[in-house]
């Protein structure tokens, strides 16, 4: 029977091909026979009853066209090529083959005939179908269009299968198979597949029955249950086993939740305040998905947001750096802190970065003392689906239980986040990044609550923006722009500016150091703290003493920016400068928008310091709709001379201060006016005393508090500000 199904289909598609070729004969012949006839020679017919005759006069050529031809053929009997294609163009007369044709035109109604015969006969035969088993008679069914294309997807999902199994005996070893438990899950579900094509082209969204998306915990061990032995990873510092098998399905579950995210819209995606990005419909979320790292605690608030942007750089570039710890920290100065790689759970495919799962810790930051950084223990997992596009997703590994142990949640955890990369035809690359955590807003400060609900803290469009940023960057540095300064040199500087806003960063989140505090935060002081510099050459040895201090101000973030972007109103606010004039030596842009700069100025003061001639002060400035930074250092001039040639930048020592402005996110009564204010952190870094083994003193923590004092109110006495 089957056998005799497979005839019929190669029957039916013989059937159409013979019509086609028929059908196509049919028209050539008629072509030829019309140009036999007379029809392209251009001959009008010489009276009405020629018009009636069905059967005209065959004339190869007009009366004109005979004429010349004898008259030509009389002088010169035999001409060679050349003069019988000039007598061919003088007479619009081409080349034709026509015996060959005739030849041809009979071989294709042979063919044809045959096509007929051979046709008629498989009709014939498909009327009575005989069985070659048992040589009764066949009967054919229907074949329904929808039903072969279910087969069809389901071989497809199958092979997938056999090529994950094949993955997942390279990462887990030989012993593992996924491919019995997998195809079990296929089988229950009744082939009931479907996929979407989305704005990225080839990737294919697997819908609710898709095999990578079961619930983790209720499935996990049925799923892989053929698992022996267990390879298992030990967290650094940690009592805590985890099964790799469970940390592999459990990045291709949140990959899964990150590509529908990802082609989702509306109702599940809302347009936020600020109209630039978008926020998740939380009830709609709880309705469409399963949640697979358990539930949320009660304790916490959520956070989910999602952007797009396009960025110079492709999507290959992007995955390697987001793969990489140091680019990724380089890429994000302000939001990624101190990172390690706990662990290499898969490494990549084919030289590339497709396939790699890495197990991560990090602290995600806010430049603001008031809002603490987040922790976050998560695994992060690379995947390329078709040529030009590639994903990668983050999930906490918080939930994940090993026996009676668990791994302590923290402050939050991180959902399905991350992002999908697609090239654009202009070296471009279109991004949609999607941020979802889960938090503990009970460490957060009252004043900054508005901030982190909306995601402008720790949400899409601040990481979309930064990474614009970042790419424009690194494209302005692949060419000089400073006739003044070497490229060498600029590349130094860049590297230098880059090194002291990772420092100020540092100081006014209080990572990375040893920070010991020594003043807490309140309505009227600054936080204090104090680290030691023993060793270091990128900063001066000693005693390092820092204040942070951040105030609300009813003035929106651009016009704050603007303000100490204006070198004219430095001594407003600048009490490390002297109140000295500031004179430009070095601009390097950083793109298109004029804040993204980094300066170089000599400071003259108006003391009589005979030290303060042979200082220089940087200047790092970037800002965007999420944010701003300015970050400053005194830098020695002998040695930014030495830099600015070509020198090496790790040996000048900076010890950074600045300013960090975000909107404040509040809206008013009306609900018309959203971020009316801003939020200011100042940050200052001071050596108090040159040994590094002395101790603090009170006159020094006198010192600090002035300062940032002083600067406070040269900020709120330029706005008029109580």
């Amino acid at each position: 029977m089957e056998g005799h199904v497979e005839m019929g289909e190669r029957r039916a598609s013989l059937d159409n091909i013979v019509k086609g070729r028929h059908g196509e004969d049919e028209t050539d012949s008629r072509s030829v026979d019309d140009n036999i006839g007379g029809g392209a020679s251009g001959e009008e017919p010489d009276s009405p009853r020629d018009e009636i005759s069905n059967r005209r006069k065959y004339s190869r050529h007009n009366a004109n066209q005979i004429q010349e031809l004898e008259v030509f053929f009389k002088e010169n009997p035999h001409p060679d090529e050349k003069a019988r294609l000039e007598l061919g163009t003088k007479l619009s007369m081409d080349s034709k083959k026509s015996q060959l044709k005739r030849h041809e035109i009979g071989k294709l109604k042979e063919e044809n005939d045959k096509l007929r015969i051979e046709h008629i006969a498989l009709k014939e035969a498909m009327k009575n179908p005989i069985c070659d088993r048992c040589n009764s008679q066949a009967i054919i069914k229907d074949i329904n269009i929808d039903e072969y294309q279910t087969k069809i997807e389901h071989d497809r999902l199958k092979n997938e299968i056999k090529r994950i199994n094949v993955l997942a005996k390279k990462i887990l070893g030989p012993s593992v198979s996924l491919e019995g438990s997998m195809a079990s899950l296929m089988e229950n579900s009744d082939l009931g597949f479907a996929s979407e094509k989305n704005d990225f082209g080839s990737i294919n969204i697997v819908d609710t029955a898709s095999p990578l998306e079961f619930d983790f915990q209720n499935n996990l061990s049925n799923s892989l249950s053929v698992i022996s032995p267990r390879p298992t990873v030990s967290l650094a510092n940690e009592d805590v086993t985890y099964d790799k098998s469970k940390l592999m399905n459990l990045a291709l579950a949140a990959m899964n939740e990150l590509l529908r995210l990802a082609e989702i819209g509306e109702p599940l995606w809302v347009r936020s305040m600020d109209g630039g990005g978008e926020t998740l419909n939380l009830d709609e979320y709880a309705r469409s998905f399963t949640q697979f790292i358990g539930k949320r605690p009660v304790h916490f608030t959520t956070e989910a947001t999602r952007a797009f942007g396009t960025v110079i750089t492709n999507s290959v570039t992007l995955a390697e750096t987001l793969m990489n710890k140091s680019r990724w920290m380089e890429m994000f100065p302000g939001i990624v802190g101190k990172t390690s790689t706990i662990d290499v759970i898969s490494n990549e495919i084919g030289g590339s970065r497709s396939g790699t799962l890495l197990l991560i810790q990090t602290e995600l930051q806010i430049i603001c003392d008031l809002i603490p950084v987040r922790e976050v223990k998560f695994l992060r997992f690379c995947q390329q689906y078709v040529e030009d596009i590639w994903a990668i997703v983050d999930v906490s590994i918080d939930t994940i239980q090993e026996g009676s142990l668990q791994c302590d949640i923290g402050n939050c955890r991180r959902l399905p986040s991350g992002c999908i990369v697609k090239d654009m035809p202009n070296g471009y690359s279109k991004v949609t990044w999607i941020e979802h955590m889960e938090y503990n807003e009970t460490f957060v400060h009252q004043l900054c609550r508005p901030l982190v609900r909306t995601g402008l803290g720790f949400g899409a469009q601040r990481w979309i923006s930064t990474l614009q940023r970042q790419s424009e960057f690194l494209t302005v540095m692949m060419s000089s722009l400073d006739p003044t300064v070497c490229s060498s040199g600029q590349r130094n500087i860049a590297m230098l500016a880059q090194r002291m806003t990772h420092n100020f960063c540092a100081m006014v989140c209080a990572t990375i150091y040893n920070w010991e505090k020594i003043q807490s935060a309140n309505g009227e002081y600054a936080r204090l703290m104090m680290r030691k510099n023993i060793a270091d050459p990128g900063e001066p040895i000693g005693v390092v003493l820092s204040a942070t201090k951040t105030i609300w101000l009813p003035v929106k973030q651009q016009p704050l920016f603007e303000f100490f972007m204006n070198e004219q109103m430095r001594s407003h606010w600048d009490v490390l400068s002297n109140n000295g004039v500031m004179q430009p030596t070095v601009h390097i842009s950083k793109g298109q928008n004029f804040g993204n700069i980094i300066s170089l100025f000599s400071a003259n003061g108006d003391d009589s310091n005979a030290n303060q001639n042979s200082q220089l002060i940087l200047k790092d400035a970037f800002t965007d709709s999420t944010g701003s930074l300015l970050v400053y250092a005194l830098v020695d001039s002998l040695a930014m001379n030495v830099m600015m040639n070509g020198g090496n930048s790790s040996s000048v020592s900076v010890l950074p201060y600045g300013i960090a402005i975000v909107p404040d996110c509040y809206q008013d009564y009306s609900g018309k006016d959203f971020c009316s204010g801003s939020l200011v952190t100042i940050g200052i870094q001071k050596i108090v005393n040159n040994s590094p083994v002395a101790k603090f003193s009170a006159k020094s923590e006198k010192l600090l508090n002035d300062l940032i004092s002083r600067t406070i109110n040269g900020i709120k006495t330029a706005f008029k500000c109580k």
